[in-house]
Protein backbone atom coordinates (compact mmCIF):
# COMPACT_ATOMS: atom_id res chain seq x y z
CA UNK A 1 0.00 0.00 0.00
CA UNK A 2 2.89 2.58 0.63
CA UNK A 3 3.36 2.46 -3.17
CA UNK A 4 -0.39 2.66 -4.43
CA UNK A 5 -0.58 5.62 -1.55
CA UNK A 6 1.20 9.13 -2.19
CA UNK A 7 1.76 11.23 0.95
CA UNK A 8 -1.00 13.56 -0.30
CA UNK A 9 -3.62 11.71 -0.47
CA UNK A 10 -2.20 9.35 2.76
CA UNK A 11 -2.10 12.76 4.65
CA UNK A 12 -5.53 13.45 3.86
CA UNK A 13 -7.16 10.24 4.59
CA UNK A 14 -5.09 10.05 7.68
CA UNK A 15 -6.55 13.81 8.84
CA UNK A 16 -9.95 12.00 9.45
CA UNK A 17 -8.45 9.38 11.96
CA UNK A 18 -9.00 10.05 15.81
CA UNK A 19 -5.87 9.57 18.16
CA UNK A 20 -5.84 5.99 18.61
CA UNK A 21 -6.47 5.31 15.42
CA UNK A 22 -3.24 7.03 14.03
CA UNK A 23 -1.02 6.08 15.99
CA UNK A 24 -1.92 2.49 15.39
CA UNK A 25 -1.66 3.67 11.60
CA UNK A 26 2.04 4.99 12.33
CA UNK A 27 3.08 1.24 13.37
CA UNK A 28 2.40 0.24 9.59
CA UNK A 29 5.23 0.74 8.01
CA UNK A 30 8.07 3.43 7.97
CA UNK A 31 6.35 4.99 5.18
CA UNK A 32 2.97 5.50 7.57
CA UNK A 33 4.62 6.57 10.04
CA UNK A 34 6.37 9.02 8.79
CA UNK A 35 3.24 11.09 6.97
CA UNK A 36 1.70 10.03 10.84
CA UNK A 37 4.00 12.17 12.33
CA UNK A 38 2.79 15.21 10.50
CA UNK A 39 2.53 18.36 12.73
CA UNK A 40 -0.67 19.15 11.40
CA UNK A 41 -2.41 16.14 11.84
CA UNK A 42 -1.75 16.45 15.43
CA UNK A 43 -2.16 20.60 15.60
CA UNK A 44 -5.88 19.74 14.43
CA UNK A 45 -6.57 17.01 16.94
CA UNK A 46 -5.57 19.42 19.84
CA UNK A 47 -7.44 22.48 18.04
CA UNK A 48 -10.65 19.65 17.94
CA UNK A 49 -10.08 18.77 21.47
CA UNK A 50 -9.11 22.07 23.36
CA UNK A 51 -10.10 25.19 22.89
CA UNK A 52 -7.23 26.68 23.96
CA UNK A 53 -4.93 24.91 21.35
CA UNK A 54 -5.37 28.08 19.24
CA UNK A 55 -1.20 29.30 18.91
CA UNK A 56 2.05 27.96 19.18
CA UNK A 57 3.05 29.60 22.10
CA UNK A 58 0.71 26.88 23.84
CA UNK A 59 3.79 24.74 22.99
CA UNK A 60 7.13 25.52 24.17
CA UNK A 61 9.38 23.20 22.55
CA UNK A 62 7.13 20.54 22.24
CA UNK A 63 5.97 19.42 18.97
CA UNK A 64 1.75 18.89 18.56
CA UNK A 65 1.98 15.57 19.11
CA UNK A 66 4.15 15.81 22.16
CA UNK A 67 1.83 18.33 23.39
CA UNK A 68 -1.56 16.30 22.74
CA UNK A 69 0.11 12.85 24.12
CA UNK A 70 1.22 15.17 27.22
CA UNK A 71 -2.25 16.96 27.94
CA UNK A 72 -4.00 13.46 27.74
CA UNK A 73 -2.19 12.20 30.00
CA UNK A 74 -2.60 14.54 32.40
CA UNK A 75 -6.33 14.64 31.61
CA UNK A 76 -6.51 11.36 32.18
CA UNK A 77 -4.93 11.10 35.52
CA UNK A 78 -7.27 13.76 36.79
CA UNK A 79 -10.26 11.58 35.28
CA UNK A 80 -9.40 9.16 37.47
CA UNK A 81 -8.57 11.07 40.77
CA UNK A 82 -9.13 10.30 44.50
CA UNK A 83 -8.59 12.50 47.09
CA UNK A 84 -5.77 11.05 48.02
CA UNK A 85 -3.41 12.02 45.16
CA UNK A 86 -3.67 15.49 45.99
CA UNK A 87 -1.27 17.50 48.10
CA UNK A 88 -3.06 20.07 50.65
CA UNK A 89 -1.76 23.71 50.59
CA UNK A 90 -3.80 26.33 52.61
CA UNK A 91 -2.98 30.02 52.44
CA UNK A 92 -4.63 32.14 55.39
CA UNK A 93 -3.87 35.61 57.11
CA UNK A 94 -4.86 39.14 56.42
CA UNK A 95 -5.55 38.10 52.81
CA UNK A 96 -9.16 40.43 52.29
CA UNK A 97 -12.06 38.54 50.87
CA UNK A 98 -10.24 37.01 47.70
CA UNK A 99 -12.82 37.85 44.50
CA UNK A 100 -12.55 36.89 41.17
CA UNK A 101 -9.96 34.03 40.61
CA UNK A 102 -8.00 32.59 37.39
CA UNK A 103 -5.41 30.75 36.37
CA UNK A 104 -2.25 32.73 35.18
CA UNK A 105 -0.23 29.58 33.83
CA UNK A 106 -1.55 25.71 33.80
CA UNK A 107 -2.92 23.53 31.46
CA UNK A 108 0.76 21.89 31.01
CA UNK A 109 2.36 25.50 30.41
CA UNK A 110 6.03 25.56 31.41
CA UNK A 111 6.68 28.24 32.99
CA UNK A 112 10.41 28.99 35.01
CA UNK A 113 11.32 25.36 32.91
CA UNK A 114 8.98 23.85 35.40
CA UNK A 115 5.40 22.54 35.19
CA UNK A 116 3.25 24.49 37.42
CA UNK A 117 -0.12 25.96 37.81
CA UNK A 118 -0.46 30.08 38.81
CA UNK A 119 -3.13 31.34 40.09
CA UNK A 120 -4.46 35.15 40.49
CA UNK A 121 -7.00 36.01 42.93
CA UNK A 122 -8.10 40.17 43.54
CA UNK A 123 -8.45 41.27 47.60
CA UNK A 124 -10.67 43.32 48.60
CA UNK A 125 -7.84 44.90 50.19
CA UNK A 126 -7.26 46.87 46.68
CA UNK A 127 -4.80 44.09 45.46
CA UNK A 128 -4.04 41.23 42.72
CA UNK A 129 -1.84 38.32 44.01
CA UNK A 130 -0.20 35.48 42.36
CA UNK A 131 0.23 32.07 43.97
CA UNK A 132 2.36 29.14 42.62
CA UNK A 133 -0.58 26.20 43.60
CA UNK A 134 2.00 23.49 43.95
CA UNK A 135 3.93 25.46 46.17
CA UNK A 136 0.65 27.01 48.21
CA UNK A 137 2.92 30.07 48.46
CA UNK A 138 2.24 34.16 47.33
CA UNK A 139 5.17 34.62 44.68
CA UNK A 140 4.03 37.96 43.68
CA UNK A 141 1.73 40.72 44.77
CA UNK A 142 0.41 44.16 42.98
CA UNK A 143 0.69 47.48 45.34
CA UNK A 144 -2.67 48.55 47.14
CA UNK A 145 -5.13 50.10 44.13
CA UNK A 146 -6.94 53.27 44.77
CA UNK A 147 -9.80 51.72 44.05
CA UNK A 148 -11.73 48.09 44.08
CA UNK A 149 -10.48 45.31 41.70
CA UNK A 150 -13.79 44.43 40.51
CA UNK A 151 -12.97 42.86 37.40
CA UNK A 152 -10.05 39.79 36.33
CA UNK A 153 -8.85 37.94 33.15
CA UNK A 154 -5.98 35.94 32.13
CA UNK A 155 -3.94 35.51 29.57
CA UNK A 156 -1.73 32.04 30.49
CA UNK A 157 0.11 32.04 27.37
CA UNK A 158 1.70 35.04 27.33
CA UNK A 159 1.62 35.31 31.15
CA UNK A 160 -1.19 38.33 31.40
CA UNK A 161 -3.42 39.33 34.09
CA UNK A 162 -5.75 42.43 33.31
CA UNK A 163 -7.52 44.15 36.06
CA UNK A 164 -10.60 47.03 35.62
CA UNK A 165 -11.30 49.04 38.94
CA UNK A 166 -15.00 50.51 40.29
CA UNK A 167 -13.48 53.74 39.20
CA UNK A 168 -12.77 52.24 35.34
CA UNK A 169 -8.78 52.16 35.08
CA UNK A 170 -7.84 49.09 33.61
CA UNK A 171 -3.86 47.63 34.01
CA UNK A 172 -2.06 44.64 32.46
CA UNK A 173 0.36 43.12 34.69
CA UNK A 174 3.01 40.38 34.24
CA UNK A 175 2.81 39.48 37.78
CA UNK A 176 6.49 39.85 38.38
CA UNK A 177 7.42 43.54 38.29
CA UNK A 178 6.10 46.22 40.98
CA UNK A 179 4.68 48.12 37.98
CA UNK A 180 1.43 47.38 35.78
CA UNK A 181 2.63 47.16 32.23
CA UNK A 182 0.44 49.63 30.63
CA UNK A 183 -2.64 51.35 32.32
CA UNK A 184 -6.04 53.00 30.79
CA UNK A 185 -8.43 54.80 32.20
CA UNK A 186 -12.12 54.44 30.92
CA UNK A 187 -14.81 57.33 31.20
CA UNK A 188 -16.87 54.72 33.17
CA UNK A 189 -17.10 51.54 34.98
CA UNK A 190 -16.00 48.33 33.87
CA UNK A 191 -18.39 45.79 33.66
CA UNK A 192 -16.53 42.70 31.78
CA UNK A 193 -13.31 41.56 30.41
CA UNK A 194 -12.69 39.27 27.61
CA UNK A 195 -9.12 38.18 26.23
CA UNK A 196 -9.50 37.37 22.42
CA UNK A 197 -6.17 35.83 21.13
CA UNK A 198 -6.22 35.53 17.40
CA UNK A 199 -3.98 35.49 14.66
CA UNK A 200 -3.06 39.41 14.40
CA UNK A 201 -2.34 38.76 18.06
CA UNK A 202 -4.43 39.75 21.54
CA UNK A 203 -6.72 41.72 22.38
CA UNK A 204 -9.16 43.23 25.01
CA UNK A 205 -12.51 43.78 25.28
CA UNK A 206 -13.74 46.21 27.85
CA UNK A 207 -17.57 46.19 28.30
CA UNK A 208 -18.77 49.55 30.60
CA UNK A 209 -21.50 50.76 32.21
CA UNK A 210 -22.96 52.70 29.57
CA UNK A 211 -23.04 50.32 27.36
CA UNK A 212 -19.88 50.54 25.29
CA UNK A 213 -17.50 48.08 24.06
CA UNK A 214 -14.13 49.32 23.54
CA UNK A 215 -11.15 46.49 21.83
CA UNK A 216 -7.83 47.33 23.22
CA UNK A 217 -4.68 46.05 21.88
CA UNK A 218 -2.40 43.93 24.16
CA UNK A 219 -0.24 44.67 26.40
CA UNK A 220 -0.09 48.21 24.79
CA UNK A 221 -3.71 49.24 25.84
CA UNK A 222 -4.42 51.21 22.64
CA UNK A 223 -7.69 51.70 21.68
CA UNK A 224 -8.53 49.97 18.36
CA UNK A 225 -12.16 50.27 18.04
CA UNK A 226 -15.24 51.55 20.21
CA UNK A 227 -19.29 50.78 19.79
CA UNK A 228 -22.01 51.52 21.64
CA UNK A 229 -24.18 48.43 22.02
CA UNK A 230 -26.66 49.17 24.41
CA UNK A 231 -28.22 51.75 26.41
CA UNK A 232 -27.21 49.99 29.78
CA UNK A 233 -24.16 48.14 30.72
CA UNK A 234 -22.44 44.95 29.28
CA UNK A 235 -22.24 42.31 31.55
CA UNK A 236 -21.66 39.82 29.56
CA UNK A 237 -18.58 39.67 26.77
CA UNK A 238 -17.68 36.02 25.49
CA UNK A 239 -15.35 35.24 22.58
CA UNK A 240 -16.23 31.96 20.54
CA UNK A 241 -13.24 29.34 20.34
CA UNK A 242 -12.65 30.14 16.90
CA UNK A 243 -12.19 33.37 18.01
CA UNK A 244 -14.54 34.94 14.99
CA UNK A 245 -17.64 35.87 16.97
CA UNK A 246 -17.86 37.95 20.35
CA UNK A 247 -20.94 37.55 22.46
CA UNK A 248 -22.09 40.87 24.23
CA UNK A 249 -25.05 41.13 26.77
CA UNK A 250 -26.28 43.03 29.99
CA UNK A 251 -28.65 41.11 32.24
CA UNK A 252 -31.45 44.26 32.03
CA UNK A 253 -34.32 42.30 30.66
CA UNK A 254 -34.82 45.33 28.16
CA UNK A 255 -31.54 44.19 26.53
CA UNK A 256 -31.17 41.89 23.08
CA UNK A 257 -27.87 39.87 23.28
CA UNK A 258 -25.45 40.94 20.25
CA UNK A 259 -23.36 38.94 18.48
CA UNK A 260 -20.54 40.54 16.39
CA UNK A 261 -18.27 39.14 13.61
CA UNK A 262 -14.65 40.08 16.03
CA UNK A 263 -12.83 41.14 12.76
CA UNK A 264 -15.32 43.90 12.18
CA UNK A 265 -14.08 45.30 15.88
CA UNK A 266 -10.04 44.44 15.47
CA UNK A 267 -10.23 46.06 11.60
CA UNK A 268 -12.69 48.53 11.61
CA UNK A 269 -13.90 50.85 8.81
CA UNK A 270 -14.55 54.17 8.64
CA UNK A 271 -17.80 55.77 8.74
CA UNK A 272 -19.17 51.98 9.05
CA UNK A 273 -20.91 50.31 12.32
CA UNK A 274 -19.33 46.69 13.12
CA UNK A 275 -21.06 43.39 11.19
CA UNK A 276 -23.64 42.33 14.24
CA UNK A 277 -26.59 40.61 15.14
CA UNK A 278 -29.45 41.36 17.62
CA UNK A 279 -30.53 37.54 19.10
CA UNK A 280 -34.12 37.84 20.12
CA UNK A 281 -34.31 36.30 23.48
CA UNK A 282 -34.42 39.24 26.51
CA UNK A 283 -33.22 39.15 30.09
CA UNK A 284 -30.30 37.15 29.66
CA UNK A 285 -28.46 35.99 32.45
CA UNK A 286 -26.18 33.44 31.43
CA UNK A 287 -24.07 32.56 27.15
CA UNK A 288 -21.59 29.73 26.77
CA UNK A 289 -20.07 28.86 23.53
CA UNK A 290 -19.76 25.33 22.87
CA UNK A 291 -15.88 24.31 22.88
CA UNK A 292 -15.95 21.92 19.85
CA UNK A 293 -19.03 23.48 17.69
CA UNK A 294 -17.45 26.89 17.07
CA UNK A 295 -20.30 28.95 15.85
CA UNK A 296 -23.26 27.70 18.04
CA UNK A 297 -24.17 29.68 21.58
CA UNK A 298 -26.72 28.62 24.22
CA UNK A 299 -28.34 31.73 26.05
CA UNK A 300 -29.91 30.69 29.50
CA UNK A 301 -32.69 33.28 30.02
CA UNK A 302 -35.71 34.28 32.43
CA UNK A 303 -39.03 34.77 30.44
CA UNK A 304 -42.91 35.62 31.98
CA UNK A 305 -44.68 36.99 34.82
CA UNK A 306 -43.24 33.33 36.77
CA UNK A 307 -39.49 34.23 35.21
CA UNK A 308 -39.25 30.64 34.07
CA UNK A 309 -35.85 29.46 33.02
CA UNK A 310 -35.18 28.86 29.45
CA UNK A 311 -32.28 27.48 27.51
CA UNK A 312 -31.89 28.86 23.64
CA UNK A 313 -28.98 27.66 21.06
CA UNK A 314 -28.18 29.07 17.74
CA UNK A 315 -25.96 28.25 15.29
CA UNK A 316 -23.97 31.22 13.42
CA UNK A 317 -23.22 31.91 10.06
CA UNK A 318 -21.62 34.66 8.11
CA UNK A 319 -22.22 34.83 4.76
CA UNK A 320 -20.33 37.61 2.13
CA UNK A 321 -21.53 38.58 -1.16
CA UNK A 322 -18.89 40.84 -2.85
CA UNK A 323 -17.54 43.54 -0.30
CA UNK A 324 -21.09 42.78 1.91
CA UNK A 325 -21.28 40.37 4.84
CA UNK A 326 -24.46 39.39 6.63
CA UNK A 327 -24.55 37.43 9.93
CA UNK A 328 -27.70 35.08 10.24
CA UNK A 329 -28.73 33.31 13.58
CA UNK A 330 -30.72 29.93 13.01
CA UNK A 331 -31.96 28.78 15.98
CA UNK A 332 -32.08 25.14 16.86
CA UNK A 333 -33.48 24.49 19.86
CA UNK A 334 -35.17 25.74 22.72
CA UNK A 335 -36.89 24.59 25.95
CA UNK A 336 -38.19 25.79 29.49
CA UNK A 337 -37.46 24.33 32.50
CA UNK A 338 -40.71 23.05 34.69
CA UNK A 339 -42.00 25.48 37.28
CA UNK A 340 -41.29 23.26 40.18
CA UNK A 341 -37.27 23.35 39.44
CA UNK A 342 -35.13 25.58 41.30
CA UNK A 343 -33.84 28.24 39.02
CA UNK A 344 -29.92 27.77 38.13
CA UNK A 345 -27.91 30.57 38.56
CA UNK A 346 -24.76 28.71 36.96
CA UNK A 347 -25.16 26.97 33.33
CA UNK A 348 -21.75 25.13 31.04
CA UNK A 349 -22.05 23.49 27.74
CA UNK A 350 -20.41 20.04 26.65
CA UNK A 351 -19.91 19.24 22.61
CA UNK A 352 -22.58 21.77 21.89
CA UNK A 353 -25.68 19.56 22.30
CA UNK A 354 -25.41 19.09 26.26
CA UNK A 355 -26.31 21.62 28.91
CA UNK A 356 -25.17 21.49 32.54
CA UNK A 357 -26.25 23.17 34.94
CA UNK A 358 -27.16 23.33 39.24
CA UNK A 359 -30.53 23.29 40.80
CA UNK A 360 -30.60 23.58 43.99
CA UNK A 361 -28.23 21.00 45.64
CA UNK A 362 -28.28 18.57 42.03
CA UNK A 363 -25.89 19.04 38.85
CA UNK A 364 -28.38 18.49 35.68
CA UNK A 365 -27.43 17.73 31.97
CA UNK A 366 -29.76 18.14 29.97
CA UNK A 367 -29.60 18.27 25.85
CA UNK A 368 -29.55 21.08 23.89
CA UNK A 369 -33.85 20.07 23.11
CA UNK A 370 -34.61 19.77 26.64
CA UNK A 371 -34.41 16.04 27.16
CA UNK A 372 -33.01 14.75 30.67
CA UNK A 373 -29.78 12.80 30.70
CA UNK A 374 -28.18 12.52 33.97
CA UNK A 375 -28.99 14.06 37.90
CA UNK A 376 -26.18 14.21 40.03
CA UNK A 377 -27.17 14.38 43.63
CA UNK A 378 -23.13 14.31 45.13
CA UNK A 379 -24.15 17.58 47.59
CA UNK A 380 -25.90 17.45 50.92
CA UNK A 381 -26.67 21.52 50.90
CA UNK A 382 -27.14 23.88 47.83
CA UNK A 383 -24.86 24.35 45.30
CA UNK A 384 -23.08 27.75 45.70
CA UNK A 385 -21.03 27.79 42.11
CA UNK A 386 -20.18 25.75 39.07
CA UNK A 387 -17.50 26.25 36.86
CA UNK A 388 -17.33 24.35 33.17
CA UNK A 389 -14.27 23.98 30.37
CA UNK A 390 -14.05 22.07 27.45
CA UNK A 391 -12.51 19.06 30.33
CA UNK A 392 -14.09 19.76 33.41
CA UNK A 393 -17.21 20.30 35.82
CA UNK A 394 -16.28 21.69 39.26
CA UNK A 395 -19.21 22.00 41.59
CA UNK A 396 -18.91 23.63 45.54
CA UNK A 397 -21.76 23.62 47.77
CA UNK A 398 -22.86 25.36 50.86
CA UNK A 399 -21.45 22.99 53.24
CA UNK A 400 -17.77 23.79 52.13
CA UNK A 401 -17.67 20.51 49.73
CA UNK A 402 -16.50 20.01 46.16
CA UNK A 403 -16.88 17.76 43.21
CA UNK A 404 -15.27 17.23 40.08
CA UNK A 405 -16.66 15.75 36.86
CA UNK A 406 -15.37 15.73 33.35
CA UNK A 407 -17.01 15.28 30.30
CA UNK A 408 -16.25 11.91 28.42
CA UNK A 409 -14.68 12.46 24.66
CA UNK A 410 -16.95 12.19 21.13
CA UNK A 411 -20.36 12.75 23.25
CA UNK A 412 -20.17 8.93 24.71
CA UNK A 413 -21.76 7.73 27.28
CA UNK A 414 -21.32 8.57 30.72
CA UNK A 415 -21.45 11.88 28.77
CA UNK A 416 -20.59 13.77 32.29
CA UNK A 417 -18.67 11.17 34.80
CA UNK A 418 -18.13 11.67 38.32
CA UNK A 419 -14.38 11.78 39.36
CA UNK A 420 -13.57 12.99 42.56
CA UNK A 421 -15.68 14.60 46.24
CA UNK A 422 -13.52 16.74 48.46
CA UNK A 423 -15.16 17.19 52.06
CA UNK A 424 -14.52 20.22 54.01
CA UNK A 425 -12.78 22.37 51.86
CA UNK A 426 -9.42 23.42 53.89
CA UNK A 427 -8.28 22.83 57.74
CA UNK A 428 -11.38 24.64 59.51
CA UNK A 429 -14.65 22.79 59.82
CA UNK A 430 -16.52 25.88 60.89
CA UNK A 431 -19.16 26.32 57.68
CA UNK A 432 -18.69 29.12 55.11
CA UNK A 433 -19.70 33.04 55.14
CA UNK A 434 -19.60 33.24 51.66
CA UNK A 435 -20.36 30.75 48.58
CA UNK A 436 -16.78 29.04 48.25
CA UNK A 437 -16.08 28.86 44.18
CA UNK A 438 -13.31 26.84 42.57
CA UNK A 439 -11.38 26.43 39.21
CA UNK A 440 -8.99 23.41 38.04
CA UNK A 441 -6.44 23.14 35.35
CA UNK A 442 -5.16 19.05 34.34
CA UNK A 443 -3.25 19.47 37.96
CA UNK A 444 -4.79 21.22 40.54
CA UNK A 445 -7.90 22.72 41.98
CA UNK A 446 -8.23 25.73 43.58
CA UNK A 447 -10.80 27.33 46.29
CA UNK A 448 -11.85 29.98 47.94
CA UNK A 449 -13.32 30.16 51.13
CA UNK A 450 -14.62 32.63 53.41
CA UNK A 451 -15.32 31.52 56.82
CA UNK A 452 -14.60 35.27 58.51
CA UNK A 453 -16.11 38.69 56.69
CA UNK A 454 -12.99 40.17 56.88
CA UNK A 455 -11.03 37.67 55.15
CA UNK A 456 -10.79 34.37 52.61
CA UNK A 457 -8.39 31.54 52.63
CA UNK A 458 -7.42 29.87 49.54
CA UNK A 459 -7.23 26.07 49.42
CA UNK A 460 -5.22 24.66 46.76
CA UNK A 461 -5.45 20.71 45.76
CA UNK A 462 -2.35 19.66 43.36
CA UNK A 463 -1.51 16.25 42.18
CA UNK A 464 1.45 14.19 43.06
CA UNK A 465 3.52 14.81 39.75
Amino acid sequence: MEFLVPDVPLLKIFSFLDAFSLLQASQVNRCWNRVAENDQLWRNLCLRKWSFCNFSLCLGSQSWKQFFLKQTRLEYRMASVKPEDFIFKEASGNLGILGPMAYLSGHGHPMGGQEKSVVCTVSSKHMLYAWDVQEGTMIWSSPVQQSSIMRLATLPQMHLAFTADLEGTVKVWNCQDEDALATLTMPRACFSLEICLTNDGPFLMVGNSEGDIYTLTVPELRGVSKVSAFKYSVDLLHCSPNKKWIFASGTHQNILPVVFLTESLLKPSEGKSPLSLSIPFSSCCRACWAPRRTSRVTVMHRRGSFKKTGFTTFELMAERTGDRADIQAHQIATFLLPLHMESPIWMGVGDGNMIVFESGPSLFLFTISGHLLQRFEDHQRTIGNLWVDSVHVLTTSMDDSLHLYTWEEEGRYPYLRSCCHLEHLGSDPAPSCYVSKAICDDMSIVCVVSRIRESSILVMYSLHM
